[in-house]
């Protein structure tokens, strides 16, 4: 009972610890590195409070979770204690893989491995240090358990990653269009055959969450700037690994070394370097290579320390060959192009009706998608996927 602790959010107050394995699992040092991965990149150097990290998201989920269990149980949802735990600790460990500035730098360490299964193999390794105790967690996570609500919870179109990381970014940007109310939106929930839904009250809350992913996306995680900082960064490494042939110490943290010199393929070996990498390895290594003999690296890293970031176009339309041209205008050489302009698309899609849909409880027996439901003029229009294009060059 020692082991029991409280952990204090900004945003829900008192988050307790109900077992002493999730407590250890807490405590263990691949969820401590959690601390040095941030949650939203580069999104700082345009929204100057969002330096939350990956732990904070993880324990707003795990108290999110407990809400949740509570309000089920009180609908006579039987859920077992071992379901409680498993289901809590499914969703403290679903961000786990993530590898430094989380999604910035997804494919810049590793080839072909997306950090959901990054996650899975840090739960793997966990689970075989804890005695198998993880195990019905990972059956959750992978969705292989009997009865799928628990896996909607932990990965769906209104799961508890969703109604955390909405509300604690939009609180820490200051973005307020991004706020929902994550309380209501779990007292609305219901299971109906072992599958999640809400309860018709819930309808308007729904529409708002929906909306307000929307208006984040374009507001902070696609955001222009960020964009244009993410590339610099993922072009920095890309031209640190092309130098790291010659120069096989040029990060200052061996973690990062091991990644720029070395194939990418993952493995038992690439996982434990992987768990002592973080933030703090690129931040560290980008100052350094400040002054560094090569002007490409030299001036990227600059650029991105210092905020002397390049000029940003986003527009609907695929850029023409003469915009192209003018963006190449104060390049000298196919390296300056190559490093110092980036064209590229982003996209919004808010709702996917058909993957994993949000379905609405209007009687025991009758269940349907949100939009068919929906009297919110623009909700269907939320289920196109909106194309914008972006370009950056030197200014």
């Amino acid at each position: 009972m020692k082991k029991l602790k409280i952990f204090n959010d900004p945003i829900y107050g008192f988050i307790p610890i109900q077992s002493a394995l999730i407590f250890d699992i807490i405590e263990h040092p691949y969820f401590q590195r959690l601390r040095r991965i941030s949650q939203m990149g580069l999104s700082y150097l345009v929204y100057p409070g969002v330096h939350h990290t990956r732990f904070e998201h993880a324990l707003g989920c795990l108290y999110l979770m407990q809400q949740t269990v509570s309000v089920l149980k009180s609908k006579k949802v039987k859920i077992s204690e071992a379901e409680i735990e498993a289901l809590q600790i499914a969703i403290l460990l679903h961000d786990i893989g993530h590898g430094p500035f989380s999604h910035t730098l997804e494919h810049s360490f590793v080839k072909d491995v997306h950090h959901e299964q990054i996650s899975l193999l840090f739960m793997e390794a966990l689970n075989e240090e804890f005695s198998g105790a993880l195990s019905l967690a990972i059956e959750m996570f992978k969705g292989d358990y009997n009865r799928p609500f628990f896996n909607q919870l932990i990965a769906s179109q209104l799961d508890i990653d969703r109604l955390d990381y909405l509300k604690r970014d939009s609180f820490f940007s200051g973005v307020t269009e991004g706020n929902i109310n994550s309380h209501r939106l779990i007292t609305m929930l219901d299971v109906v055959n072992d599958n999640l839904v809400v309860d018709k009250k819930g309808i308007y809350s729904v529409e708002k969450f929906i909306v307000a992913r929307r208006l984040m996306y374009w507001m902070v995680y696609l955001h222009k700037t960020s964009l244009a900082a993410e590339c610099i960064l993922v072009n920095i490494l890309k031209r640190a690994a092309e130098l790291s042939v010659n120069e096989q110490n040029i990060a200052r943290s061996e973690h990062l070394n091991f990644f720029l010199n070395k194939p990418r393929d993952f493995n038992d070996a690439t996982l434990v370097m992987f768990s002592k990498l973080d933030d703090y390895d690129i931040i560290g290594s980008v100052k350094s290579w400040m002054e560094h003999s090569d002007p490409v690296l030299s001036e990227l890293s600059i650029s991105l320390i210092n905020r002397n970031l390049p000029k940003v176009i986003v527009q609907k339309q695929a850029f023409s060959e003469s915009q192209l041209q003018s963006f190449y205008a104060n390049c000298t050489n196919e390296n300056d192009i190559a490093y110092f302009t980036h064209t590229g698309t982003v996209k919004n899609l808010a709702y996917n009706k058909d993957k994993y849909p949000i379905n609405i409880k209007l009687k025991e027996d009758n269940i349907q998608n949100i939009i068919a439901v929906s009297d919110h003029l623009n909700l269907e229009t939320l289920t196109q996927p909106v194309v914008k294009h972006f370009a950056y060059f030197p200014k």
